[in-house]
């Protein structure tokens, strides 16, 4: 299905990421996994050459807050592969993690940790724009290409105490529609993707008796078609990939689990 493609992921280590990861491998693509976790993600791409029998996947660590490490990430993937057609952008900022309270940073915005707050904007925000800026030439000179942006359900970019979080994939959001009006006729597009629920990416957030923890695969069906030629032409848009249903052709499946932009794709300027 992608045998010929090249990706980046970033945020490969683990969780989504590796999902993701282990899927376009799977299919064929040659993928390069990014993140600072160099343990996690050497033992990702040993598990997943492993499973695929063959070479597919490079590991690179590295910190996309730093412009250098971005640029290294892109042309080890050239170095090794040879090419470049595909950015998924992954890597997060959470407001959970091994140096937060049990809750998280769940607080008023008055009461957040600036330094977790700055964090999370330069992770989610900066890092998928230093990665998209160094990676989107190679696309742009090939004349085909994907990027792809991993977001999150509009009621959490809403919710009361979900700042910083919210507020990162809400610009995640605005990003992904002016890239894709930069990208007009290029052969390159630019999309949304979301997993459309809670998802239990560190064994931390299991199913409740209210909310149906989901499956790190989630999101895998909506991201090999965006992925592949036959989403040629679309750019712009939002999956969700709760709604994709693998029993239906990809093009009806795409169609369905397709959803409203969180803000208004602007008209053309005259």
């Amino acid at each position: 299905m992608l045998k010929g493609q090249v990706a980046i992921v970033t945020g490969g280590s683990v969780g989504l990421g590796r999902s993701m990861a282990q899927a376009l491998a799977q299919n064929g693509a040659c993928v390069t996994i990014a993140s600072p976790q160099t343990q996690l993600l050497e033992e990702a791409a040993a598990e997943i050459n492993q499973a695929c029998g063959a070479i597919r996947v490079l590991a690179v660590s590295a910190d996309i807050t730093k412009r250098e490490d971005c640029a290294r990430v892109v042309a080890q993937t050239l170095a090794t592969f040879g090419d470049l057609s595909i950015l998924i952008n992954n890597a997060r900022r959470e407001q959970r993690g091994p140096d937060l309270p049990v809750a998280g940073n769940n607080f008023p915005f008055w009461e957040s940790n600036p330094d977790i707050w700055v964090q999370a904007v330069n992770v989610n925000v900066s890092g998928t724009f230093l990665m998209s800026r160094e990676a989107a030439p190679h696309l742009i000179k090939r004349g085909w290409g994907r990027i792809i942006n991993i977001s999150t359900s509009l009621d959490t970019m809403q919710r009361r105490n979900n700042s910083p979080y919210g507020v990162t994939k809400a610009a995640i959001d605005a990003a992904s529609l002016i890239w894709s009006g930069d990208l007009e006729g290029t052969g390159v597009t630019c999309n949304i993707l979301l997993p459309g629920g809670m998802v239990d990416t560190d064994g931390t957030r299991p199913s409740t008796a209210t909310r149906k923890t989901l499956s790190v695969d989630v999101m895998n069906g909506a991201l090999l078609w965006l992925c592949s030629p036959d989403s040629d032409g679309h750019s712009g848009e939002r999956y969700n990939g709760s709604l994709w249903n693998p029993a239906l052709p990809p093009q009806v499946a795409a169609g369905l689990a397709l959803e409203s932009p969180v803000l208004r794709k602007p008209a053309p300027r005259s």
